[in-house]
């Protein structure tokens, strides 16, 4: 099974949230599905490498089209950009190492006038491993098709703070614990499970599909399966992914 087809990512508008492996699970997908647009609706390093094309623009739908590209106008790898997928699409540059992420109602037109898969970044996490949203995020599509909160393995046994979970102390407060309390396989698929954490902001209709990252040797395998356990008696979701995203293996899906 492919790592998209676990994820339910094949067709259809996915967002990632949480930590831990959110752009490689996105620019793994990108490059494995036909047609694939790769957009965020917040801040994203540059990730022209992951891609065929890049267009920076405020219309995507035309630049999807075609419609905006001036005269002679080629993406990065010689070919229009209409031609050239995965086709990056995003407003504009944050800073010299991140572009700009589009407002959700324009990502739901981009995918209305799509006929591909389009896989949206939909909030940030700093490299942590584990994080709780804040009051503005996630930003995701009111139209989207599967939410994948994302979680890496990695932060078990790690503490509750500001070097592993992207913050804190929002982590705490959702679970009742502490700062500094060591980082449980409970914790994290409590965390994943919750209504302000992992599945915050679904839009009636999508499908969550946690995703459990840095399943390495057989050890972490174990600790994937407690944290499954954790994330299906406290919500309704209908399958956990456990990947090894550095080399886009799924481990298994636990259903």
């Amino acid at each position: 099974m492919t790592i998209a087809t676990a994820l339910g990512a094949t067709e259809g508008t996915t967002c990632l949230v949480g930590a831990g492996g959110k752009k490689t699970t996105l620019y793994a997908l990108a490059g494995r599905l036909d047609r694939a647009v790769l957009t965020a609706t917040v801040r994203i390093p540059i990730f022209d490498r992951e891609v065929a094309s890049v267009r920076v623009t405020e219309d995507p739908v035309a630049a999807l089209r075609g419609d905006d590209a001036p005269a002679g106008d080629a993406s990065a790898s010689g070919a229009p950009a209409t031609d050239a997928f995965p086709l990056g699409l995003v407003p504009g540059r944050d800073r010299d190492d991140r572009y700009r992420g589009y407002d959700p109602e324009t990502v739901d037109a981009l995918a209305a006038a799509h006929d591909g898969p389009v896989l949206v970044k939909a909030d940030g996490a700093r490299t942590r491993l584990l994080k709780a949203p804040n009051d503005r995020e996630p930003q995701i599509p009111s139209g989207a098709d599967t939410v994948v909160p994302v979680a890496s393995v990695g932060a078990v046994g790690e503490p509750l703070s500001a070097e592993t979970v992207h913050r804190p102390e929002r982590v705490a407060a959702l679970v009742d614990a502490d700062l500094g309390d060591e980082i449980t396989p409970e914790l994290i698929g409590r965390v994943l499970a919750h209504e302000r954490g992992g599945l915050k902001g679904i839009p009636p209709g999508a499908t969550p599909v946690p995703l459990l990252n840095a399943v390495d040797d057989d050890a972490d395998e174990a600790v994937a399966r407690e944290i499954s356990a954790v994330v299906h008696e406290h919500a309704d979701v209908p399958r956990v992914v456990l990947a090894r995203m550095i080399d886009e293996t799924v481990v298994d899906v636990v259903a």
